[in-house]
């Protein structure tokens, strides 16, 4: 599952994940649909449910060239995600564009769309391993020092594996982009007013007991210095 960016097809490999809009904020390099990936907590799932579309905020992990999603057994989203294709996002969102006109307003930001079948993985390893590949994406270090899920926990949750094959990614950066005639007549300020997300102090659990210590792996995530953002 450990595959490299280095043996893997460029992106946009189909018609329909080829970006066609704003070309030149597209990425074709999978080292950046593996970043932006990596940095995100939460996706929006996208599937057919009940004969409507609906998008759902869904944990996920990815390995390798493997992006993983669980939920209930009896949850109908993930009944539907292996019914027909579906389509995953993750966007982060670096900075708002001030510009000198309200249609030059805009987002820097890095965002990436995947679209394919899952699978339902079914083999007790993968599943497990899946699993770990989740828990250790949204919380690095903790999965090996808490209980490991039950048989009955297992039998409640089903897996899924989407192949990224067929995704596409659009980063922006920068100023805004204004007409020369709005930048010569001047007097409205312009420039970028840049976001980013911070982990705040941990908070122990009311029924903690006494004598035990925040894990060095949460820590870390506060004291680490904040990766800068392209704004």
């Amino acid at each position: 599952m450990s595959t490299t960016a280095s043996t893997r097809t460029p992106l946009s490999p189909t018609p329909r994940s080829t970006v066609t809009r704003l070309k030149d904020r597209a990425r074709t390099d999978r080292a950046d649909l593996d970043a932006v990936l990596d940095a995100g907590l939460v996706c929006h799932l996208g599937v057919v449910l009940g004969g409507s579309p609906v998008v759902l905020p869904t944990v996920y992990g990815r390995d390798g060239n493997t992006i993983y999603l669980h939920g209930s057994t009896g949850a109908g989203n993930m009944r539907a995600a292996l019914a027909g294709d579906i389509s995953l996002a993750v966007t982060h969102v670096d900075g708002l564009v001030y510009a000198r006109s309200a249609m030059h307003f805009s987002m820097n930001y890095r965002s990436a769309v995947v679209r394919g079948r899952a699978v339902e993985v079914t083999d007790p390893g993968e599943r497990l391993r899946a699993l770990r590949v989740i828990v250790e994406h949204a919380a690095p270090g903790s999965w090996d020092r808490v209980r490991q899920p039950s048989r009955k926990e297992l039998a409640a949750t089903i897996v899924l594996a989407l192949d990224l094959t067929e995704a596409s990614v659009k980063i922006r950066t920068g100023g805004p982009g204004d007409d020369q005639a709005d930048i010569t007549n001047g007097g409205v300020w312009a420039g970028v007013l840049p976001l980013q997300q911070v982990w705040g102090t941990p908070i122990d659990s009311p029924d903690l007991e006494p004598g035990i210590e925040t894990p060095t792996t949460v820590l870390n995530r506060v004291s680490d210095a904040q990766t800068s953002v392209p704004v």
